[in-house]
């Protein structure tokens, strides 16, 4: 049977901050994130090919990092709360050195109140395109400079940028990681064969 994820659980306000992030380490085996109004996000496990697309695009977002030395890059297991109290996992993220400096030990240590200045989904089979554009566009309005969505299923590209344009692009296309990451670059279509 196919159904779109995600599905949305509404637990009112029985989940602060502290109840939250506890929900999401003791059930390590379902990733968890919460939108805007505090309904909790269940979203399932990648499928080996997805994870693998997207360990690829960390591993060349931390590999430019790390001769570039701009700032720091994470996977797809980590939490951001967005200025909206939005938690979000992107398959992959940076966030600039500064921002990541002015985080406290303990910040670093949870979902760090933050948005990534570089944001990147790959859609799964199971994503929903609407949920997906919707997560984008909402990092964006959080402060993202940046983001990529690709979408291996309709052969897109999506480009968010901060003043709010989207430019879509072919499957087969070099992304550029503009004055956000600069000198890094993505080749799509070699990351999803």
């Amino acid at each position: 049977m196919d159904f779109l994820m995600p599905i949305k659980l509404n637990f009112g306000d029985m989940l602060d901050e502290e109840r939250f992030f506890k929900l999401c380490q003791i059930n390590e085996l379902v990733d968890f994130e919460r939108d805007s109004q505090g309904n909790v996000i269940v979203l399932p496990l990648s499928g080996s090919f997805h994870g693998n697309i997207s360990a690829r695009l960390t591993a060349e977002l931390c590999c430019w990092n790390m001769e570039a030395q701009l700032g720091e890059g994470f996977g797809s297991s980590t939490g951001f709360t967005l200025p909206n109290k939005a938690v979000r996992s992107p398959d992959a993220s940076w966030l600039i050195m500064d921002k990541w400096n002015r985080l406290t030990e303990y910040e670093k240590e949870r979902f760090a109140p933050v948005c990534p200045d570089f944001v990147a989904e790959i859609r799964r089979k199971s994503d929903d395109l609407k949920y997906l554009v919707d997560k984008m566009q909402e990092y964006i309005e959080n402060g993202a400079q940046l983001g990529w969505m690709i979408d291996r299923f309709d052969k897109k590209a999506y480009i968010y940028r901060a003043d709010g344009s989207v430019e879509i692009v072919g499957i087969n296309v070099v992304l550029s990681g503009e004055d956000v990451l600069p000198g890094f670059s993505l080749d799509v279509g070699k990351l999803i064969k």
